[in-house]
């Protein structure tokens, strides 16, 4: 017996559980295989940057697998409909009579995966699938009526009575018998993306970073519940791309955050906060397994469907430029241009306005995170914004609208993270920085070639105070 473990965004040989079973019930060896797709990466909009980082963490996971005798095949297939039958060729040819892999919760990547199931049938190839990505499954929490949830609070409840329970981490995969099977050599180039001149030198691969990371954010991660919310400190654990590509897995996370917080998985210390942000990716999950039309660029909330977006390609281009006269705005969007990251306060305050004070469709926001984001997941992506935009499950009510000026008064009162990335202001006091009134003279006065506002603040949100009102 032979067995096929085909890796997707699991890209680790720790705690993997479909690695784990495969070489736990192989008598003659595995082979694992990943799947290039990159016309339906770019349909997906996925970033260079997150090719790249892909790419990276293919060549160190191959390594690894190599020193357990496991041989790791790079194939290229275009299209997911492509991998079914390319993957029972590849089964048949190397003589494995299973294939194992770690569910994917995407609308898509649902449909790839059921066609592989179909494909197996004839040739009466096994076929396991197992839930690595999220700590608890989409389906076993529940209403008493038997629906997915779509208000987070009690669904936290019920994760929070199970999690605990799936706390642990799986034993190293077993060393295989040797086969005379060579790995491929990791492609430095994938058609249709730009892999070079990237900054991911920011994103170092592997899991002995991401464990690194783990490990120095577990040390301050008391101070989390404040520190998260500070875009001038380093006080988030920036383990997001690692654990959207699955490199590391998320319950490698919860079981040293449990432990700082005294075995406990609720409370109100960082440790429990960090946690909470963990269950947030679990139910951003749980909803698009639930509602699958938020995977096909539909609202959550359907009646919004009606609002009558705004149409400005040069507001919408300033925006992505960071060049809309409001600073806080402006430094998120220039750090993800940038660097392919955004803190996730300024995730919340860019999208909120975008949506709002621009009063532009959330779904080309959504759209150019995507195609940024290092750490771009659909799930979490697609929830943070319709949350912001006010379509979502659960989201902020509509007429709750972010203060530019007294999100950085708040977050960034001494304005170093904004004028850090925004030099234009080096000369501005931070005062007038975070004041709708007082920024246009202080830039006068400080000769500063930073961009005016273009939009009125008080009159761009009545507007979009209208437009959801006359739903």
């Amino acid at each position: 017996m032979r067995n096929l473990v085909w890796f997707r965004r699991d890209l680790r040989l720790h705690d993997n559980t479909a690695l784990f079973n495969a070489c736990k019930d192989a008598e003659d060896g595995v082979v694992a295989v990943y799947y290039l797709t990159p016309q339906q990466w770019s349909s997906h909009d996925d970033a260079s940057l997150k090719v790249n980082f892909w790419l990276e963490n293919l060549t160190l996971l191959s390594k690894a697998l190599e020193k357990i005798n496991i041989p790791l095949l790079i194939e290229t297939c275009h299209q997911f409909s492509d991998v079914p039958e390319a993957m029972i060729a590849l089964a048949k040819k190397h003589q494995c009579n299973d294939i194992f892999f770690n569910r994917e919760y995407e609308f898509n990547e649902q449909r790839r995966d059921e066609s592989v199931l179909r494909a197996a049938e004839s040739p009466k190839i096994g076929v396991h699938r197992f839930h690595d990505r999220v700590i608890v499954p989409p389906h076993e929490i529940k209403t008493k009526e038997d629906k997915f949830y779509s208000v987070f609070t009690p669904y936290r409840k019920q994760w929070d009575k199970i999690a605990a329970e799936c706390a642990t981490v799986l034993p190293e995969p077993t060393k295989q018998k040797s086969i005379n099977i060579s790995p491929d050599d990791i492609p430095k180039r994938v058609q249709g993306f730009h892999l070079e001149g990237l900054p991911n030198a920011l994103w170092p691969a592997g899991e002995v970073e991401a464990h690194r990371r783990l490990e120095t954010f577990l040390e301050k991660i008391n101070g989390y519940g404040n520190a998260r919310d500070i875009p001038a400190v380093d006080g988030t654990s920036q383990l997001s791309p690692y654990l959207a590509a699955g490199v590391i897995s998320p319950r490698q996370c919860l079981v040293p955050a449990i432990e700082a917080n005294g075995g406990c998985v609720g409370g109100d210390c960082g440790a429990a906060t960090w946690i909470s942000e963990l269950t947030w990716r679990d139910f951003y999950t749980h909803v698009m397994v639930g509602f699958p039309r938020v995977c096909k660029t539909q609202p959550f909330k359907q009646q919004t469907e009606k609002l009558k977006w705004r149409r400005s390609e040069q507001d919408f281009e300033a925006w992505k430029a960071g060049r809309t006269g409001y600073p806080i705005v402006d430094a998120g969007m220039r750090q993800l241009n940038a660097t392919g990251w955004m803190h996730n306060r300024l995730r919340m305050v860019t999208a909120m306005f975008l949506t709002k004070n621009l009063l532009i469709d959330w779904r080309l926001g959504e759209r150019y995170f995507m195609e940024k984001l290092v750490d771009g997941d659909l799930a979490a992506n697609n929830g943070g914004w319709q949350w912001s935009a006010s379509t979502g499950t659960d989201a902020v009510p509509y007429f709750r609208i972010f203060s530019p000026f007294s999100q950085s008064k708040r977050f960034d009162p001494d304005a170093i993270f904004i004028k850090n990335l925004c030099p234009e202001l080096a000369d501005v006091p931070a005062k007038a920085i975070h004041d709708l009134a007082k920024l246009p003279i202080a830039l006068r006065n400080a000769g500063s070639d930073y961009p005016g506002y273009i939009v009125d603040y008080k009159s761009s949100r009545a507007r979009a105070l209208s437009a959801f009102k006359a739903l």
